[in-house]
């Protein structure tokens, strides 16, 4: 397993039986990323490329099958599966991208999975990029929790549910999307809806925030904090405000759904600091009422969670339910 000094030593879990390696792949707007593992875990080689999203799907299926099998030459070692953690609505049981921003050219409707499968020759299992990023995080060392929220804050606030050590999808792929949850502001979302969690917590929202309370111009969330650490009140409130609403949502899906735990990563947490004491406040008055405890902890693995995750996508391909 994984653990925060370990780093991107070894897989997520147990890798399958097998002299081949598996491949997890990060595709993301800006950067395609990829990790190339043995069957003991050990990470063999990594490596990333530009992402050409404007260029259509068939553009990102070759850029990610050219990384794949670049770092498997690398190694010297063949593929037995791959996982891919993609941006967008994914139908996970075909590898579909159901939806996506208008960031990425031709990539709604397009079947990355099979693709990827006809230029890799191996089975690919596709999922979106939070529920790979949940995976890899959930299971990292020491982390032990089968029932676990996972949310993403960055440029908008995604999520994710595993329950019972499973990704739970719902029926239309959309379980686990807090960050479009209503109640929370009176602000305009990027959705075009009202008052999302998003309108408080994603790095966007968090600089439009301290835009509209100060008139200050800021490049990104990374600058409010720099101004917080140095005791800038309207950027401290800021931060309160994400904080709190963060840990309202996370309180509210671990009411409904008796959660433990929620994984908090992206962007954002680097900042984390600024955010936790608006997450200890808000969970000593708006506890579970269940009584037990719920932690609200910072991911561990940066980076390397979605294509850990995916990683470990690939393993449960190979290896049946009933014996992991």
């Amino acid at each position: 397993m994984i653990g925060q000094e370990q780093g991107a030593d070894t897989l997520v879990g147990d890798a399958a039986a097998s002299d081949a390696a598996l491949v997890g792949i990060d595709i993301g707007g800006t950067k395609i990323a990829a990790l190339l593992v043995d069957g003991d875990g050990i990470v063999l080689a990594r490596g990333s490329v530009a992402a050409p999203a404007a260029l259509g799907g068939v553009a990102m299926a070759d850029a990610a099958a050219t990384l794949a099998m670049s770092l498997a030459a690398e190694a010297g070692v063949s593929l037995a599966a791959a996982g891919v953690g993609a941006a967008g609505v994914i139908d996970h049981e075909t590898g579909t991208i159901r939806a996506a921003s208008a960031t990425f050219v031709g990539w709604t409707g397009f079947p990355l999975g099979d693709e990827l499968e006809a230029r890799l020759g191996v089975p690919v299992r596709v999922e979106n990029d939070v529920n790979a990023f949940l995976l890899g995080e959930a299971a990292a060392d020491g982390r032990t929790d089968r029932d676990v929220l996972g949310v993403m804050l960055g440029t908008g606030v995604g999520g994710a549910l595993l329950i019972d050590g499973e990704l739970h999808h719902g029926p239309h792929g959309a379980a686990g999307e807090i960050g479009h949850t209503p109640g929370y502001s009176n602000f305009i979302c990027t959705c075009g809806q009202v008052g999302h969690l998003e309108t408080l917590a994603s790095g966007t929202s968090i600089a439009l925030r301290y835009q509209e309370s100060t008139g200050a111009s800021v490049r990104d969330a990374r600058d409010v904090a720099d101004r917080a650490r140095r005791g800038d009140t309207e950027a401290l409130a800021a931060f309160d405000s994400a904080g709190r609403a963060l840990a309202l949502a996370c309180a509210s899906a671990a009411t409904i759904l008796d959660l433990p735990c929620a994984i908090v990563g992206g962007g954002v947490t680097a900042a984390w600091d600024l955010l936790e004491p608006a997450i200890e406040r808000t969970l000593a008055t708006d506890s579970p009422v269940s009584g037990i405890p719920l932690r609200i902890i910072p991911a561990v693995l940066g980076s390397d969670a979605v294509a850990l995750g995916a990683i470990e996508t690939a393993r449960r391909a190979l290896v049946p339910a009933g014996t992991r």
